[in-house]
């Protein structure tokens, strides 16, 4: 099963610079309020509220931060790979470096569960994980975000 239904092209960040966990949250926030036209503010918000139940960092220098809004009429998704890790307070202690927003309406229920599913599964992949990083274009990621379901056939 493919990202794309969740992310588009220009929503793919190859090189982000970011020197802590906030300003990390922060860049996302930004780049969420350009796609969306929902305030930066109230993106960034949500899902720092969110850390602070727990980090979403998730181990392996991967992390799926998350949130719901209202008036956002879809399920979204902006990946980053970061120039430096930073901290992130991930389960393995690990700095993170390649980092997957998802921004779900505030009735998406099952939908966003599932999403989250989807793309932790995609990044449990250390091969796909592995060309991520090696990867230094958007387009170059998107293709390999796009065609994760694929390339397991080949």
């Amino acid at each position: 099963m493919a990202l794309a239904g969740l992310l588009h092209q220009n929503a793919i960040i190859p090189a982000m610079r970011a020197n802590s966990k906030k300003q990390l949250l922060q860049e996302l926030a930004a780049k969420a309020s350009k796609i969306t036209g929902l305030p930066e503010r109230e993106i960034f918000d949500v899902i720092l509220q969110r850390e602070r139940l727990g980090s979403t960092g998730v181990g392996n220098g991967i992390a799926i931060p998350h949130g719901k809004l209202n008036n956002l009429p879809s399920i979204i998704g902006i990946f980053a790979r970061l120039e430096t890790s930073v901290d992130f307070e991930a389960l393995d202690d690990q700095p993170v470096d390649l980092v997957f927003l998802l921004l779900a309406p505030e009735g998406a229920g099952a939908d966003h569960l599932k999403a989250l599913s989807r793309i932790a599964r995609v990044l449990r992949d250390q091969d796909m994980v592995a060309k991520i990083r090696s990867s230094d274009s958007a387009s170059a990621i998107y293709t390999l975000l796009d065609d994760d379901a694929t390339s397991h056939a080949a």
